[in-house]
């Protein structure tokens, strides 16, 4: 479609479909009342200058390509090599994203001071804070090389043109929000800016060959803000998730190019800046309470990492028609299941009563394998009864009130014998795959029933 001078067109703010008007359906991604008007000028859109580099880009066979350990960044940040798989991807754009406050900007900051050390040579663009402010924040982490530069812009031509005479081996961008092309007459942080900026930085990690970080501001869904494109664009998205004001950050990857999207890291906020969770089942498990009922431990598997986690429950009488559930953690629809499963095959009344589930530490899991121990918890603060501290609970939930296997119970079981844990309840499936460990007790159970037996 041919655009005359400030044009009107209309963007979808989830996918960044164009349409002449306003449409209340997008024909993209069938979301509703998703379209806003933009003013866009003639000439605007797909304008970069990537083409001197494109015409030097000639095929090349697959056997002739060379991996080496150098086409990796160490961030010597161990939690964070974790989840990017190994290391920083040299020609890499990677999405930062996470609620305000929550750390972003301290963490890349702590980055670019880790490269900087290795004597590389790290660009930090800030279009959100003055020099000054960025120096505050820096001196409470400690002392910076001089091979890193800072630079405080909006301007997308003139970051373009930095980058492009220092070339960095890495550039950091804080935020995507914040930058605007002069020849795009919207606003910065509209559609038409956001996909502007991303598409020439990504050609500019490309070309370059430098690794790029942005940051992005998350709307009040979770999701990062602008359209969907934008996390199609990059290479790596990342999520920065915790409550602000709590200790714990978790840092997790929801796309990876070049590793898993299962690994997580986990972070400690404190008055230096982000801290490394090496342990982060000790971490979850501070201050269990004892001899309280309601009260169970499970081991979940975040990628190849086993964590130990407290499942909290609180079950009591409800004073109202209609008893009210509610989880923090977890899936509510799947607590709801669970209690179903114990009204029917075990003749647990529970449909008077109100349920409260909490997952401690306030992670959020999904895996299935914690579904035993929200039932054994659920029960358990029903009848009043204290569960073993010394024992952890690894399990699926089925309708029929069966327990069904997990993955890699092997890891799961080592992982509780070294916080001195010493019993292990996991399915009857699984017994055979489990190496007899010394100092742990491995009890298996066939179904909820025999399970809730060992109360």
């Amino acid at each position: 479609m041919a655009k005359g001078k400030n044009t009107t067109v209309f963007f979808c703010q989830n996918c960044g479909h164009e349409s002449p008007k306003w449409l209340g359906q997008c024909p993209g991604c069938r979301q509703w009342n998703t379209f806003v008007e933009e003013k866009v000028t003639a000439g605007s859109q797909g304008k970069s200058n990537g083409g001197a580099d494109r015409e030097k880009n000639k095929p090349a066979a697959l056997s002739e390509i060379s991996l080496e350990e150098e086409d990796r960044i160490s961030t010597h940040m161990q939690e964070l090599d974790r989840v990017l798989g190994g290391g920083l991807v040299r020609g890499s754009l990677t999405l930062v994203g996470g609620d305000p406050g929550i750390g972003k900007s301290t963490l890349l900051l702590q980055v670019c001071r880790n490269l900087s050390e290795d004597k590389r040579q790290v660009l930090y663009v800030s279009g959100e804070e003055s020099l000054k402010q960025i120096k505050i924040r820096a001196n409470r982490i400690g002392e910076f090389g001089a091979c890193l530069k800072l630079l405080c812009e909006t301007s997308l031509e003139t970051i373009e043109e930095t980058i492009r005479h220092t070339k960095p081996d890495v550039v950091v961008i804080d935020s995507i929000q914040t930058m605007y092309h002069e020849s795009i007459s919207s606003a910065p942080g509209s559609v038409s800016q956001v996909r502007e900026a991303t598409s020439v930085f990504l050609q500019l990690a490309k070309g370059l060959n430098t690794a790029i970080f942005i940051v992005g501001h998350v709307t009040k869904e979770g999701t990062v803000a602008g359209p969907r494109v934008l996390e199609h664009m990059v290479d790596t998205v990342l999520y920065f998730e915790g409550d602000r004001y709590a200790a714990y950050r978790i840092l997790r990857g929801v796309k990876n190019r070049f590793g898993s999207t299962n690994e997580i890291g986990v972070f400690e906020m404190a008055s230096s800046g982000l801290k490394e969770v090496f342990n982060p089942s000790e971490f979850m498990l501070s201050g269990k309470p004892e001899e309280a009922s309601g009260s169970v431990v499970v081991c979940s598997l975040e990628g190849t990492r086993p964590m130990l986690i407290e499942i909290q429950a609180l079950v009591c009488h409800s004073n109202f028609g209609i008893p009210r559930r509610q989880t923090i953690g977890t899936d509510f629809n799947r607590v709801n299941l669970l209690i179903a499963v114990l009204e029917k095959r075990l003749g647990l009344s529970l449909g008077n009563c109100d349920a409260y589930v909490n997952i401690a530490g306030g992670i959020r899991i999904q895996e299935p394998a914690t579904d035993l121990g929200i039932a054994m918890a659920i029960v358990s603060s029903f009848k009043n009864k204290v569960i073993d501290s010394k024992m952890i609970v690894v399990g699926e939930v089925g309708l029929s009130g069966e327990v069904r296997g997990v993955s890699m119970v092997q890891a799961r079981v080592q992982e509780a014998k070294k916080l001195g844990f010493t019993l292990c309840v996991i399915p009857s499936v699984c017994m055979d795959s489990v190496k007899e460990i010394k100092g742990i007790r491995i009890i298996g159970v066939k179904n909820v029933r025999e399970a809730i037996d060992l109360l």
